[in-house]
């Protein structure tokens, strides 16, 4: 081993994959959580030890040179490496207090995990949460979060995945809004209707299609990866969304639109990754989680 081979610190080859990552300093810095000045000082702390130009500077934004690109590959490879190092600690850690991470959809937070985190609170009040609300999937390998709550079975080798229930999902709206639409609702109504609808609408015009309920992305003139303002524009008689099973009594003011459509089934997976699911703090929030969910989505039997 060459231990003087090795002149830059960590730090500053995180500084630098955050800034080629994130697009400027700017961003990084949020992403790092330091001042940009700090971060600034980290990244030209690394080309001056490594003798090379890793970025063009702009006023906006930060480009990477030629030397920055053939770096970049090995900097993500270090990351992986300290962040494997990380999950190997966390997962041999016994104590049960630190923080642990959820990420959740929005409306799965809010409207379901409040009694989780009574639970937590009570069952171990040493263990901190940080609860990410997003549609998107966190990416559990690279520790954005710690356990989360999908609606889909992961691919990936390194997650331990647990199905802890199934829901499903039906058209709703307001009595306003279907007076306006015309009742009874027909198929060929609804053909004109207006839709709420997620990122990945397009995947749910085949569902409507198996119905005989023929859409277009027309039919969807707002999307946003917010369930729960999907369900306050449904409220506000704006149009048409999915509702499901567990969150119909929390809004007597909406209406199933036609209860001839198959309800969608929705499973409910519970993710975490392999090494974190022998770590104590994981495995309490892992199992109360898994607990509630499975409840819930047997109707609290």
């Amino acid at each position: 081993m060459i231990w003087d081979a090795v002149r830059y610190d960590w730090n500053q080859v995180r500084a630098f994959l955050a800034t080629a990552e994130e697009g400027s300093l700017s961003a990084a810095a949020r992403a790092l959580k330091v001042t940009q000045p700090t971060l600034s000082r980290q990244v030209a702390g690394l080309e001056e030890s490594l003798g090379v130009t890793l970025f063009e500077r702009g006023t906006r934004s930060m480009t990477l040179t030629a030397a920055g690109r053939q770096l970049l590959g090995h900097a993500r490879d270090m990351n992986n490496a300290a962040n494997s190092i990380s999950l190997a600690a966390s997962g041999h850690s016994q104590a049960v207090e630190g923080e642990v991470c959820i990420a959740a959809t929005n409306a799965m937070a809010t409207y379901h995990l409040p009694g989780v985190v009574a639970k937590i609170r009570k069952t171990a009040p040493g263990i901190a949460l940080d609860i990410k609300t997003s549609n998107a999937l966190s990416d559990l390998i690279r520790r954005e979060a710690d356990i989360a709550i999908r609606h889909a079975r992961p691919t990936e080798p390194e997650l331990i995945a647990k199905q802890v229930g199934v829901t499903s999902a039906t058209m709703y709206a307001a009595r306003g809004y279907l007076d306006r639409l015309g009742r009874p609702v027909t198929i060929d109504k609804l053909k004109s209707a207006d839709f709420f609808g997620f990122e990945f609408r397009e995947q749910l015009l085949p569902v409507f299609a198996e119905e005989g309920i023929t859409l277009t992305v027309d039919n969807f003139p707002v999307i946003t990866e917010s369930g729960t303002l999907v369900t306050e524009m449904m409220r506000a008689g704006l149009g048409i969304g999915l509702l499901l099973r567990e969150d119909v009594a929390l809004f007597p003011d909406l209406e199933e639109v036609f209860p001839a459509f198959r309800p969608i089934t929705v499973p409910i997976w519970l993710v975490t990754h392999r090494e974190l699911h022998s770590s104590r703090r994981i495995r309490v929030v892992y199992d109360i989680l898994a607990d509630h969910l499975a409840k819930l989505s047997s109707g609290g039997r």
